[in-house]
């Protein structure tokens, strides 16, 4: 989809919530009843591995975890490095 059509569309200010996946960890269930706080669960990526970008279960992009500049209080953010076709919809 084009940016002009994509601006043209009546959703195009709709608000869609997007999820970061950073990693899973699967941890044996009598270990995950015993944590608590200052635990640390290891994840199934590493700190450089690029996380992924879906709007429900289906997979738009591909990214770097970046922090924002100073000022914005350590707040994450995402750049795109791979972004999957979207034309066929959601």
């Amino acid at each position: 989809m084009d940016n002009e059509l994509a601006s043209s569309s009546p959703f195009s200010s709709v608000p869609i919530e997007i999820t970061i996946s950073v990693g899973k960890a699967r941890p044996l269930i009598r270990d995950l009843l015993s944590l608590e706080n200052d635990a640390i669960l290891p994840l199934d990526r590493k700190i450089e591995d690029p996380v992924e970008l879906y709007i429900g279960d289906r997979l738009i992009a591909r990214g770097e975890l970046h922090e924002l500049q100073e000022g914005s209080g350590g707040q994450l953010a995402v750049r795109l490095t791979e972004v999957v076709e979207l034309k066929e919809g959601f």
